[in-house]
């Protein structure tokens, strides 16, 4: 490879004084033809440029030079069309053999047998094409092949800088980015959004590829290799990915890839051809993304893809461009684009500006879908390949309601978004005018409507929206932000703002429901590393038990900030009475101790449980005595019921809320707490929608908590209501299910002019 990198270095050296020159672009392109032919000993060389959605034969040696600029094929036409939609290299002795060969008389070109090209690549899309001809039938050798992609690097630098190239229409591949393209993904957090495409990772771009040092240059790269190893090595060793299971295959593999000779190699003898470190990099990842697009292996092809991010991390690295788009701030409506978030991330951005979020990756699950569902951002994950399908300042439309992201929409698919969120803004007004009118049934039955929360912000949507209170406040949302434990006085300060903010208005503080899936670097336990179902294993209120020493702090942080009020405590994932015993000691046990040092206490102190495991149910007649309200989580109810991951895409929406099992088991909770003076509520995703929150009212439910921007639609189907002919609808069906629940308490709504969407 040596020589290989000598040939392309002698080119590099002749084609940089061509581009230091005063000539015209066209001028220069001349030239570049003549000196790589020369060089490579090849009687025809071309260059091709993507010039209104063509690709224009712009500059050639040995072919009819009255071709030059009238001859034209589309991306995808002939050999030189196909390299540019494929963004391939092609290499062929005999050129008419190929199934895509095709014949222009006016170049002149019957003579020439063999045909070599390499695609002119910026920014991962074809700008242009490079070729070389001969009239002997034969290959071009390896050290030809590996000159012209890396002078074909150097061209892109100069075609760009002399705007020969209409790059405002480059998709990926090379074909017309201008049209529109519909993506499918899996719904995360519901909503509508459209904004411009922004990376989370800005992509960097390669403003110099000539190196004027080489040995500066592998010196760069060096250092940059040292700090992404030592980034891979400490990412390997964080306590949250424990020991065992398939991650650390994965992982393995991906360390190794980061200490591979090889990789490093390879870029050495880029450089050694004469380009910058930058460049560099760029060139073997080209060769990698040709190699990925070869590869029908899935397994393969994902240990490709580690490679094509390691390169990424590394040029961010070089470059010096280490930051997320995050640091540079929004500008305008943006639809943020990423593999995956962590909800810390998420949070750095300006939520006013941020209208969406695409990940290839994520889950239900996911901590990022947490904080975005209270944010209020709509997200779709699992779009495969949707990095290289967007350019930045695309025009994207996100449609969580329906898991589709629309790129560059057209003016059709923008007027039904405008119809849609002006749909949804009247709606919001009608609602909103609902804020200070309390949500009574027409046969005046009281219904709590109360909300959900776990940020500070999200406090101030309680007078935005009238709710009752916060039904839910998630206290771990603390935990998931911060790079450490958060110690007892920043705990203090958060529910005291809390508190004070919410005003006379109740708060149900949820002690943390971390581990499990919702694991911490800084905070694991050694059974957990076993799970092997995080959201069945060691999490919530076991872990806490656990780490006595967390719930502590957490009891007293509590305490303190709710002195002189009532405070309104509930564990998480209670699955049996002697939990919420232990649970109980520990706040009994911190308020004897604050007493003893004559701290001052909350008026009352009231306890509950979230009912999520479906073994509680079943010791309502223990645990009743004992609490002062039950929430049941209807998100995690529903996955133990039916033994479904809701992380699985699979089963994510196989099980209805509205199915017999569920609406029979709530009903059997509803009858356990009559007359025990427990305060019975919902506080899952269940209750924020319209048709099943008329359910649930009808099976006996008086409170739910909700997310706020289902406040107002649920206050106003409330009114329409009369629960006594809805219960008298649900106990019938309940005795004789339906063929479908869902449809029939559809039509029932229906009837009676109740909307439920």
């Amino acid at each position: 490879m040596v020589v290989a990198a000598q040939s392309a270095r002698l080119i590099l050296t002749r084609l940089h004084e061509v581009m230091a020159s005063r000539t015209h672009a066209q001028g220069k392109l001349n030239q570049v033809v003549e000196i790589i032919g020369e060089s490579l000993d090849s009687e025809v060389c071309s260059i091709y440029l993507l010039r209104e959605g063509v690709l224009e034969l712009y500059a050639t040696r040995g072919l009819n030079q009255s071709a030059v600029h009238v001859t034209r094929l589309g991306v995808g036409e002939g050999l030189t069309g196909t390299i540019a939609a494929n963004i391939e290299t092609l290499n062929l002795d005999e050129a008419a053999t190929h199934p895509e060969f095709q014949y222009r008389p006016e170049t002149g070109e019957d003579k020439f047998h063999s045909f070599a090209g390499v695609p002119i690549v910026r920014r991962e899309r074809a700008i242009g094409v490079l070729t070389v001809q001969h009239v002997e039938p034969r290959k071009y050798v390896e050290v030809e092949i590996e000159a012209l992609q890396t002078v074909a690097m150097v061209l892109a630098e100069l075609i760009h800088n002399a705007g020969l190239v209409d790059e405002e229409d480059l998709d990926p591949r090379g074909s017309s980015m201008a049209g529109q393209q519909v993506l499918d993904g899996l719904k995360l957090v519901s909503g509508l959004g459209c904004g411009r495409a922004v990376f989370h990772q800005p992509r960097v771009t390669i403003e110099q590829t000539v190196a004027e040092d080489i040995e500066v240059e592998r010196q760069r790269v060096y250092l940059a290799f040292d700090k992404m190893r030592e980034q891979i090595d400490n990412m390997t060793n964080q306590a949250e990915f424990g020991v065992g299971g398939e991650h650390e295959e994965v992982l393995a593999t991906y360390k190794m890839f980061a200490y591979d000779e090889g990789w490093s190699r390879r870029i050495n003898e880029a450089i050694d051809s004469g380009l910058t470190a930058e460049a560099a990099i760029e060139r073997v990842q080209q060769r990698t993304r040709q190699r990925m697009r070869e590869i029908a292996d899935p397994l393969l092809a994902d240990r490709m893809h580690d490679l094509e991010d390691l390169s990424n991390r590394l040029l961010r690295i070089v470059s010096g461009h280490v930051g997320t788009a995050a640091s540079m701030g929004l500008h305008g409506d943006s639809i943020l684009i990423a593999r995956n978030l962590g909800p810390a991330e998420l949070l750095e951005y300006d939520k006013r500006r941020l209208k969406g979020v695409v990940l290839e990756e994520g889950s239900l699950t996911a901590h990022v879908v947490i904080v975005a569902r209270a944010m209020g951002v709509p997200v779709i994950g699992r779009v495969r390949g949707v990095r290289g399908q967007v350019r930045e300042g695309d025009q994207i439309v996100v449609d969580g309601d329906a898991g589709k992201v629309t790129l560059r929409p057209g003016q059709a698919v923008l007027d039904a978004m405008v119809t849609r969120l002006a749909a949804k803004r009247e709606k919001q007004a009608a609602y909103a005018a609902m804020r200070d009118v309390e949500p009574f049934t027409r046969d005046g039955t009281r219904i709590e409507v109360m909300m959900n929360a776990g940020l500070r912000d999200d406090v101030a949507m309680l007078s935005v929206t009238g709710a009752d209170g916060i039904g839910l406040f998630r206290t771990e949302f603390q935990f998931l932000v911060s790079a450490a434990l958060p110690q007892r006085d920043r705990q203090t300060r958060l529910y005291r703002d809390v508190l004070e903010t919410a005003g006379d208005k109740k708060v149900i503080f949820r002690t943390v429901d971390i581990g499990g899936d919702k694991s911490l670097p800084y905070l694991t336990s050694k059974t957990s590393r076993e799970d092997e179902n995080p959201a069945m294993g060691w999490r919530a209120l076991r872990l806490s038990l656990e780490r006595g020493g967390l719930l502590k702090v957490q009891a007293r942080a509590l305490l303190d900030a709710a002195a002189g009020r009532e405070l309104n405590v509930m564990f998480p994932m209670v699955s049996e009475v002697w939990e919420f015993d232990a649970a109980k000691a520990v706040f009994d046990g911190q308020i004897a101790f604050m007493k003893k040092l004559k701290h001052k206490l909350p008026l009352s102190v009231k306890y509950g449980v979230m009912l999520e495991v479906p073994s509680l149910a079943e010791t309502l007649d223990l645990l009743c005595p004992r609490v002062s309200f039950i929430s049941v989580g209807t998100n995690d109810l529903t996955q133990f019921l039916f033994a479904a991951d809701r992380a699985n895409p699979a089963l994510a929406e196989r099980y209805d809320w509205l199915s017999p099992a569920i609406l029979r088991f709530l009903k059997r909770v509803v009858n356990g707490c009559v007359g025990t003076g427990v305060q019975l509520g919902v506080c899952g995703e269940m209750g924020g929608r319209r048709l099943e929150a008329l359910a649930l009212i009808g099976l006996g439910v008086r409170r739910l908590s909700i997310t706020p921007a289902a406040v107002g639609p649920v206050k106003e189907l409330v009114r329409k209501i009369d629960t006594r002919e809805i219960a008298a609808a649900m106990n019938g069906w309940l005795a004789q299910p339906p063929a479908s629940m869902r449809a029939e308490l559809q039509a029932w709504a229906e009837a009676r002019g109740i909307e439920t969407e």
